[in-house]
């Protein structure tokens, strides 16, 4: 499904057109993605003028006027599309500003909407016990050490574990621990704060590269102006089973299974 850095593309590519302008029109074509619309979404939305846009872990918000706060969640197949010039089957949700027409756009409908008081937002239930932003000055070696602190479970599982850290994905978190030189396999109560020295940065650098690539092209998923991220040409491990290790250390990559998902790691340079 798209992570974080697709998530944040989103929602940068929606700011370009959708910041500071007034819905005018709400039409829902259907009545549920994976839950139902939330009541009255056309009511409150049409008429409000978006006062800025955000990210919280893999979801994205766009503020209104009107103290509400309109949440979506991408779930396994979702986009927006600006500007559409035909509407699409899987077009479920249409938002129409005096410049442009958005389209929410979900052929598997695993992914839903909600609308929240703004005022309430970290009290909203998927927000409620989520752990720091991963881009945020808030995650640092010792929140990880203290969070971490005789934990048995596989480090890299404690890091998909959003109550850990908000918004981290298979794919980065794969990535991050390459680049840090831990193996996903360690227990995270026994990692090192050296090493969560080198994995904090390391995670904001995937992230980040990410972000500013465009986004990993997985699947369906494609940017709000319908261009592809390529950051899953830069891939180190995941995915290259079987292949050399770019550090060119004569390590092979492995795959193993870990909480029902793929990891992908080098033994050699990851301990």
């Amino acid at each position: 499904m798209p992570e974080l850095p697709e998530v944040e593309t989103t929602v940068r590519g929606l700011a370009r057109f959708l910041d500071g302008q007034r819905i005018e029109r709400v039409q829902v074509n259907r009545p549920d993605l994976r839950f139902p619309f939330p009541a009255g979404l056309g009511q409150v939305l049409t008429g409000a003028v978006v006062t800025g846009l955000s990210r919280r872990a893999k979801y994205g918000l766009i503020h209104t006027d009107r103290g509400s706060t309109f949440i979506f969640h991408l779930g396994m197949s979702g986009r927006w599309r600006i500007d559409p010039e035909v509407d699409e089957k899987h077009d479920h949700l249409l938002i129409e500003t005096a410049q442009h027409r958005f389209a929410l756009n979900d052929a598997r409908r695993f992914g839903y909407v909600d609308l929240v008081e703004t005022a309430r937002l970290e009290a909203w239930p998927a927000f409620a016990t989520m752990g720091p932003e991963p881009l945020g000055d808030a995650l640092t070696a010792d929140y990880l050490r203290a969070a971490l602190a005789g934990r048995k479970q596989a480090i890299k599982l404690l890091l998909l574990d959003q109550r850990v850290v908000a918004g981290l994905g298979n794919i980065y978190v794969c990535e991050a621990l390459f680049r840090a030189g831990i193996s996903p396999l360690k227990a995270g109560g026994t990692v090192s704060r050296a090493s969560l020295s080198r994995l904090v940065p390391a995670i904001r650098d995937v992230l980040l590269q990410s972000i500013a690539d465009g986004g990993s092209t997985l699947r369906d998923y494609a940017r709000p102006d319908g261009q592809l991220g390529y950051f899953a040409t830069r891939f180190a491990v995941y995915g290259r089973e079987g292949e050399p290790c770019q550090t060119g250390d004569g390590g092979t990559i492995r795959r193993v299974v870990q909480g029902g998902r793929s990891t992908w790691y080098c033994p050699r340079c990851q301990k």
